[in-house]
């Protein structure tokens, strides 16, 4: 059989090595942390017996069937629908902006077409083509919705004015016309009932996957093997020799209470004045069990320093050209192939990670067959 190495051991790697491994090729797994499932890695809380989502909450959600059966061929997922609040104010409102957000915010009983209409009429129309994040809310929105829920989030959330944020940011975030508080419209919505890590644990219980736990793997190591899957930092990877990317991470602070603390899985503050951005109380992401106790997460947004753990691609003017010099070494790197978020610098949603990770091992077993004919 033939030998491969993964480094990183989250969904991305272990769809991979799973695939392969099917395949009949050996794959070593390489994971720096001490668990599985990287930044989904999910995990009782021995005080309170809460599943926590270790590194924030993560909820499934895809119109990708063929991704929906895989997750559900490794593990069960009970039904799930997130409703996010927010607090701007003062008050608490519904999210994303929907048709009772706008009623409730401008006191008013619109129906669809009304609110449509009076949205039209508060944007500012002299913003022909925004250019940033800020000018794309202030032409849709209007001034008052934009600086209750997106001003003071956003700059907590990214550490810069979102006038210096691209305008694409914004279309990730869309205005409803009806009473639809869901805040993902996916086919396909749950979560898993024994966590993710249940989850990528059963994807590497494979007799021909090797998972080594608090092992890094150096580029010049990984190069030993016929082929590597890399699902690590690209930057780091090229041992940051173009420089650092630029990353947003996140510090939770737990706090433990009896009873129930919010009432709800998140509640976003919009406010610039409250330090965190959101508050998640995890038992809510499992309301199937009972818990007399509770577990909550504040978040804070802040630089990603080079021990921190990254969460969010910044993408700004200069990490773009940094970027392009990496995926020029990328591509001229061979026997490796660079998948996942922190490979291709890029935010994904779990759904899109394993849907081209699959894509990534097919081409894989495609190429190396081809390679194969013509060798014999």
């Amino acid at each position: 059989m033939d030998r491969v190495c993964i480094v990183g051991a989250g969904f991305s790697g272990a769809v991979i090595a799973n695939e392969l491994a099917c395949a009949g090729y050996e794959c070593d797994v390489f994971e720096a942390r001490a668990h599985v499932a990287g930044n989904c890695h999910t995990e009782l809380d021995t005080a309170t017996g809460v599943m926590v989502h270790a590194f924030g909450p993560h909820i499934f959600h895809t119109n990708n069937e063929r991704v929906w059966k895989l997750v559900r061929r490794f593990g069960e997922f009970a039904p799930f629908t997130n409703r996010v609040k927010a607090i701007a104010g003062g008050r608490v409102f519904s999210l994303p902006i929907n048709l009772l957000t706008l009623n409730q915010f401008f006191g008013k009983t619109f129906s669809p077409e009304q609110a449509r209409t009076f949205l039209d009429s508060i944007g500012d129309h002299t913003i022909e083509n925004p250019r940033s994040f800020e000018e794309q809310a202030l032409r849709f929105v209007g001034k008052e919705l934009y600086e209750a829920f997106f001003k003071g989030y956003t700059i907590k959330q990214w550490g810069v004015d979102p006038a210096e944020l691209p305008a694409s940011i914004l279309k990730r975030l869309p205005i409803r016309f009806n009473y639809d508080d869901n805040y993902y419209d996916s086919k396909y919505q749950g979560m898993p009932v024994k966590g993710y890590t249940h989850i990528v644990a059963v994807l590497l219980d494979h007799r021909n996957i090797h998972v080594f736990l608090g092992s890094s793997m150096s580029r010049q190591d990984a190069l030993a093997y016929g082929h590597t899957f890399c699902t690590g930092p690209l930057d780091d990877w090229f041992g940051y020799g173009e420089g650092r990317l630029s990353y947003r991470t996140l510090d939770f602070c737990p706090e433990r209470h009896r009873g129930d603390y919010q009432g709800n899985p998140v509640i976003n503050y919009c406010d610039g004045n409250v330090p965190w951005t959101r508050i998640c109380e995890h038992k809510h992401f499992a309301p199937w069990d009972a818990h007399d106790e509770t577990v909550i997460f504040k978040e804070y947004s802040r630089d990603c320093g080079e021990k921190d753990v990254p969460f969010y691609p910044v993408r700004l003017v200069q990490d773009k050209h940094i970027l392009d010099c990496y995926l020029r070494r990328a591509r001229e790197e061979a026997a490796v192939t660079f998948a996942g978020r922190l490979a291709t610098y890029r935010y994904l949603d779990m759904d899109v990670a394993i849907e081209e990770a699959l894509v990534a091992a097919e081409k894989f077993l495609v190429q190396d067959a081809l390679a194969r004919r013509k060798a014999s």
